[in-house]
C-alpha cells in the first residue's frame, strides 16, 4: 500500500468533511455570495452559452478543419511578417466583438495551427478588447476621450504584448520558426473565397446575434439593428445553408429538414415560452442541433464530420473549466449584469473605496480586480459608469476597461491549459501592469 497516497485521499476526505461541518450558513455575507454565484451561473448559461460560446466552438472548428494550415502560417505564422501578423491579429477584435471567454476556442484553434506565440497572445487580447460596438458604447456613456483612449490603449496593447511575449519565448520561436521553415502545405481543398464565406458567416452569424441594445432609445443606426436582428440572423443562417450545401456539398434534404425544424422552433418557441428573452435560445440550440446530426452522419467528405468533432473537442476543453472560473469569480466578486448586482464574499464597497482617485495603488488594483472578474460583450460599461458615480476615479476605470473584458478567471483557467503556467503568468502580468501605467497616465491627464 501507498502510505503517500493513502495520506493524501485521506487529507482531501478531512478537508471536504471540514468545509461542510464549518460552512457558514448563518452569516448573511456568506449566503449572498452563494446566492450570487447560483445567480451568475444561471445568467451566463442563459445569456451565454448557447448564444456566444456555441457558435464559437463551430467556428473554431472551422479554423481547425477548413482553413488551411498555410493560411494560417502565411498571416499568423512564426515566419509572417510582423507588420501582417500583428496587424491582423490587432484589428481582429473590431470584427469579433467577442467576449473573454469567447475568444477562446477561436485562439486555441489558430495556435495549435502553428500561430505564432506573439500573433496569437495579441489576438488573444484584441479579440475582447476593442470590438466596434464596446469602443462605441464606451465613447457614447462614459466620454469620447475615453473611448479613445480604450481605441487607442488595445490596440498598441495587445502589440506590444505580443512582441514582449515573442522575445520572452524567442527560444521557443526559433524552433518553432525552423520548424515551419520545412513545412510544405498541401494544396487547398477548396477555394479561399469559399472558405472565408463560409467562416464569416458563421462569425457575422455570432455577431448580430449578440448584438446588444442601445443604451437609450432612438432611432440611429445601432437602434435599427438591434431591432431587426433577428432577422438579419435568419437571412445570415439561409446563407450558411447555402454554403453547406454548395460549399460542403452536404445534402439538400438534410439541410432542408433542418431548416424546416428551426423555422418550427421559432413559431413554437414565440407561442409557448413566456420569458421573452429565452425566446431566441430555443431556434439556436435546434439549429445547432440539427447542424451537428447532419455532419455526424455525412459520409460525403470526412472533412465535415471533423469539423463536427473538432468543434467537440474545443468545448470538452474548455466549457469545465469555464465552468469552475465563472463559479469562483460569482463566490468572490459577485454577480453584476443588467439592473442585477449582487455581492460576493468580497463587498463591493471595498472595491469602490480601493479604486478611488488616481494612485497608482488605485490603477493597479482596478487593473488586477478587473482582470479577475467576469465580463460579457458591452457589460463592462454599465459597470463602469456605476463605479465612477460611486467615487472612481478616471484613471481606475480606464484601467479596468483595458484589463477587464480581456481576461478573466474563467479565461486564465483555459490559457493555462493551452500556454501552461509561465506563458499564462507573463501575459496576465504585462495586461494589469500596462493597464495601471496607461490608468495612471490617463488620469494625470484628464
Amino acid at each position: 500500500m501507498d502510505t503517500r497516497k493513502e495520506l493524501k485521499i485521506l487529507g482531501w476526505i478531512a478537508a471536504v468533511f471540514a468545509a461542510a461541518f464549518f460552512l457558514p450558513l448563518e452569516s448573511e455575507r456568506f449566503m449572498t455570495a452563494v446566492n450570487a454565484t447560483l445567480d451568475l451561473v444561471k445568467w451566463y448559461a442563459q445569456e451565454h452559452v448557447i448564444l456566444c460560446l456555441l457558435p464559437a466552438f463551430f467556428i473554431a472548428g472551422v479554423i481547425s478543419v477548413f482553413v488551411s494550415q498555410g493560411a494560417v502560417l502565411k498571416y499568423f505564422g512564426a515566419n509572417a511578417k510582423k507588420w501582417l501578423s500583428y496587424t491582423v491579429a490587432a484589428v481582429s477584435g473590431g470584427i469579433l466583438a467577442v467576449c473573454s471567454c469567447t475568444i477562446l476556442p477561436l485562439f486555441t484553434s489558430i495556435y495549435k495551427r502553428g500561430a505564432g506565440l506573439g500573433p496569437a497572445v495579441a489576438f488573444l487580447y484584441s479579440g475582447p478588447a476593442i470590438s466596434i460596438l464596446s469602443i462605441i458604447l464606451t465613447a457614447r456613456i462614459l466620454g469620447v476621450e475615453m473611448g479613445i483612449a480604450r481605441t487607442v490603449g488595445a490596440v498598441v496593447f495587445s502589440v506590444v504584448i505580443g512582441l514582449i511575449m515573442a522575445f520572452i519565448f524567442r527560444k521557443e520561436e526559433k524552433a518553432k520558426k525552423e520548424e515551419q521553415m520545412n513545412i510544405v502545405p498541401p494544396p487547398e481543398k477548396r477555394p479561399i473565397w469559399q472558405t472565408s464565406m463560409h467562416f464569416f458567416t458563421l462569425v457575422l452569424i455570432l455577431v448580430f446575434a449578440n448584438w446588444g441594445a442601445p443604451s437609450t432609445e432612438g432611432t440611429g443606426v445601432w437602434n435599427a439593428i438591434f431591432t431587426n436582428k433577428w432577422y438579419i440572423v435568419g437571412v445570415l443562417a439561409l446563407m450558411m445553408c447555402w454554403s453547406l450545401v454548395r460549399i460542403l456539398k452536404l445534402r439538400f434534404v438534410w439541410v432542408g429538414l433542418g431548416v424546416i425544424a428551426t423555422g418550427v422552433s421559432v413559431v413554437m418557441a414565440n407561442l409557448f415560452v413566456e420569458n421573452v428573452k429565452l425566446v431566441p435560445l430555443v431556434p439556436m440550440i435546434v439549429a445547432i442541433a440539427s447542424l451537428a446530426l447532419i455532419l455526424a452522419f455525412d459520409k460525403g467528405d470526412e472533412d465535415n464530420r471533423q469539423w463536427l468533432y473538432s468543434s467537440w473537442g474545443f468545448a470538452k476543453q474548455i466549457m469545465p473549466l469555464l465552468g469552475v472560473g465563472v463559479v469562483t469569480a460569482g463566490f468572490l466578486l459577485g454577480s453584476t449584469h443588467d439592473q442585477t448586482a449582487i455581492a460576493g464574499v468580497i463587498p463591493n464597497e471595498w472595491i469602490e473605496w480601493a479604486v478611488g482617485g488616481n494612485s497608482l495603488l488605485s490603477n493597479f488594483f482596478a487593473s488586477f480586480t478587473g482582470a479577475f472578474m467576469y465580463f460579457a460583450t458591452l457589460t463592462e460599461v454599465p459597470i463602469i459608469q456605476g463605479l465612477l458615480a460611486s467615487g472612481m476615479g478616471k484613471g481606475p476605470a480606464l484601467a479596468l476597461l483595458l484589463a477587464g473584458p480581456s481576461l478573466s478567471l474563467p479565461n486564465m483557467l483555459v490559457i493555462h491549459g493551452v500556454m501552461g503556467t509561465k506563458k499564462t503568468v507573463i501575459f496576465v502580468s504585462l495586461v494589469i501592469v500596462m493597464a495601471t501605467l496607461a490608468g495612471y497616465l490617463f488620469g494625470n491627464l484628464f
